[in-house]
């Protein structure tokens, strides 16, 4: 194996897991050993909040300028990107993401969320006086919440982990940071990275671990907010024990979400635009617009578009350029993809193209791009989320008819809305209650926050909003 690590990375330095236990990370396109790390454990876990706990309250960060930690998230921004191709190739190989996209989404993104972040931080005024309803003087503190527990999927990596590390750091926060056993691999480049900008110790640590070790981090002590992207059932169970313990909690979960093509849309333009907002990642995106709404004036012409733009997209080795669609991550995710495509035929919904695995393809856990039409809105496959290269095409009689489809969903991630009348489509996006819509497209704006409505969390990531849920404020009463 090619990737082999023995060791965690708490308390600014690489020391040896509580167990022996070992995790062999899989290549999605191969089927076989990439690497390997040890497995986390409870133990650890407890060895790494202690690391955190000592880190936030001593001096030298908490209590350090934010101008200080603006430099080291600024240096720890350069640090990726120096290890931009090792990162983003390891990743395609972890989980299947297509090269082209693996570079912007773990080296590009995640290092402009540090270098966003720097620059709030520098523009920071942890006091406002101000004057007290009663006489005298208010002052509100913000102060850093603590120590951070952040748990990250495996779909995409570095950037749901840079979403939670950049702004806690940039807040005077530790953490401590469990990716996902799948992606393993790649946050110990994330962690080298961080050792080489100056972190001080305890400030970020690093264990990788299964559900025992998030359960272990979520109901810690001294873990004072927990930060999670992940299922929605996962996320409901780590909501209820916060609640519990009155913990701080921000919960970025599952989508299903809608794009509303209007019966004025350039149907050519929208299907092509599309194959990155509905299939981004092959399909492993929670905003992805997987649920497609077509008018019913023009279903078979939306239907036809979306049909061929699936069938023309190159599906193969995640490290080849020319790839459009990659493997998906696990045997485990493509039998369950495929289980939801079986329901799909088996409630009377139409493939009219994919369905399958790719016959060329004799190793990796492919999944043909496939296209789903006469879908009713309440069938399964319009409901759940299927996290894999699977679209549905819905007909609707009419815009009201489409706000109401789009809306009849558990979740409310992210959405879409295509037309050619910008001021139409904004006005239709208004009505959709979902954390975020684009219009004729669909990109996540640094600045701005992002989260989701209804079963899709609680909280916002991004965007100043996301630096404020890393702070605690505080009163501090002055009389006259």
């Amino acid at each position: 194996m090619k990737h082999v690590h023995t060791e965690l990375f708490i308390a600014g330095e690489w020391v040896r897991p509580a167990s022996t236990t070992g995790n062999v990370v899989i290549g999605a396109a191969t089927e076989e050993p990439l690497g390997r790390t040890p497995l986390g454990t409870p133990a650890d876990i407890d060895t790494a909040v202690r690391a955190a706990r000592r880190a936030v309250d001593g001096p030298g960060w908490s209590d350090a300028a934010p101008a200080h930690r603006a430099d080291v998230l600024d240096r720890f921004a350069a640090a990726l990107t120096a290890r931009s191709d090792v990162l983003a190739a390891l990743v395609s190989s972890e989980n299947g993401m297509p090269i082209t996209k693996s570079a912007s989404a773990n080296v590009l993104a995640p290092a402009a969320t540090l270098s966003y972040y720097a620059s709030l931080a520098r523009g920071l005024d942890l006091e406002e006086e101000r004057t007290a309803f009663a006489g005298g003087v208010t002052r509100v503190r913000r102060e850093p919440v603590g120590v951070v527990g952040a748990i990250v999927p495996w779909n995409y990596p570095i950037m749901l982990a840079m979403m939670k590390i950049a702004p806690a750091l940039a807040a005077g926060c530790s953490l401590v940071v469990k990716p996902a056993v799948e992606t393993a691999l790649s946050a110990y480049v994330v962690a080298e990275a961080a050792a080489e900008a100056g972190l001080p110790p305890g400030v970020l640590n690093i264990v990788p671990g299964g559900r025992e070790v998030s359960q272990a981090l979520v109901s810690h002590p001294d873990v004072d907010k927990v930060a999670f992207t992940g299922s929605t059932p996962v996320g409901r169970s780590i909501g209820e024990v916060c609640g519990r313990l009155l913990k701080p909690v921000t919960l970025e979960l599952g989508g299903k979400s809608a794009a509303v093509i209007l019966d004025d849309a350039d149907l050519d333009a929208t299907a092509a635009a599309l194959a990155h907002v509905a299939l981004p990642n092959n399909g492993q995106t929670c905003y992805a617009s997987t649920r497609i709404l077509a008018p019913a004036s023009r279903y078979p012409e939306a239907l036809e578009a979306i049909t061929a733009m699936a069938a023309s997209l190159t599906v193969g080795d995640p490290l080849d350029p020319a790839t459009g669609v990659g493997p998906v991550v696990s045997a485990r995710q493509r039998e369950s993809i495929e289980r939801h495509i079986a329901a799909g035929r088996a409630a009377g919904a139409q493939v009219t193209t994919g369905g399958g695995r790719p016959e060329h393809l004799t190793r990796g856990w492919y999944v043909e791009p496939t296209v789903f039409g006469d879908v009713r809105n309440d069938m399964s496959i319009a409901q759940e989320e299927i996290f894999g290269p699977v679209v549905v095409v819905i007909p609707y009689r009419d815009e009201e008819e489409a706000v109401a489809l789009a809306n009849d969903s558990e979740f409310g991630l992210g959405g879409s809305v295509w037309s050619c009348d910008t001021e139409r489509a904004n006005e239709v996006a208004r009505r959709i209650r979902t954390g975020s819509v684009g219009i004729n497209g669909y990109n996540l704006d640094l600045a701005s926050p992002f989260g989701g409505r209804k079963g899709s969390g609680l909280g916002r990531e991004l965007g100043p909003e996301g630096l404020a849920a890393y702070f605690q404020l505080k009163s501090v009463y002055q009389a006259v």
